[in-house]
């Protein structure tokens, strides 16, 4: 994840699942994350088990012309993508994984723009699951809003493991850098070298004006 959306609801998630797989679908609260609400989502499992929209942000609806409340999340790539779509998707519902995929937009005027997609399980029982999500522009052109996505193509597609790769972070072992500064004893030693004196933090230096 580089984008600071996906960062800061990654976080949100994590907090709110305490060490459990996903936390409760309830749990989450939009005054919470009211600063990423225009950029994220919700999915549902349909009666026909593919994942459409539960919910959409306002600059996300923006983002694609359209509202998106209803639509069938893969059908935002191009043919030869939504079956790797669907398949994430049912791997967030059902395996509670952890999903980032980079993705190219392309407008309806053939525009390009790169993107950020976080996907995150919730927990709304076995009957019901829900995926939380935001997509995050990696650039953000005049255009885009105005000029709706209609395709997107995947670029890179990632599964992470939130119990081990935080971790992997936080137990970073510390690396000691020397310091640039010399040492007391290494200081005193150039003093006496140059025949100067210290008078409190100034070294004064014998020399003058010959005639």
């Amino acid at each position: 994840m580089k984008q600071d959306g996906s960062i800061d609801l990654f976080h949100y998630w994590n907090r709110l699942r305490n060490g459990r797989a996903a936390p409760k679908r309830t749990e989450v609260e939009p005054a919470d994350i009211k600063g990423l609400l225009a950029d994220t989502f919700i999915l549902e499992r349909d009666t026909r088990g593919e994942a459409v929209f539960r919910l959409a942000g306002t600059r996300l609806c923006a983002t694609y012309g359209r509202e998106l409340k209803g639509f069938s999340f893969p059908s935002l790539w191009r043919d030869k993508d939504q079956r790797l779509v669907a398949r994430l998707a049912h791997g967030v519902f059902h395996a509670k994984s952890v999903v980032v995929v980079n993705f190219d937009g392309l407008s309806s005027n053939e525009r390009a723009n790169p993107f950020e997609l976080l996907l995150l399980p919730l927990d709304g029982g076995t009957e019901s699951p829900r995926a939380l999500g935001i997509v995050s522009p990696c650039q953000k052109p005049f255009w885009l809003g105005a000029d709706p996505i209609v395709d997107a193509m995947i670029d890179a597609v990632r599964v992470i493991d939130p119990d081990r790769e935080p971790m992997f972070l936080k137990n970073r072992p510390s690396v000691t850098v020397p310091s640039l500064a010399p040492s007391d004893q290494a200081l005193s030693d150039s003093i006496k070298m140059l025949g100067a004196r210290r008078i409190r933090h100034l070294v004064v230096l014998k020399g003058g004006l010959e005639d």
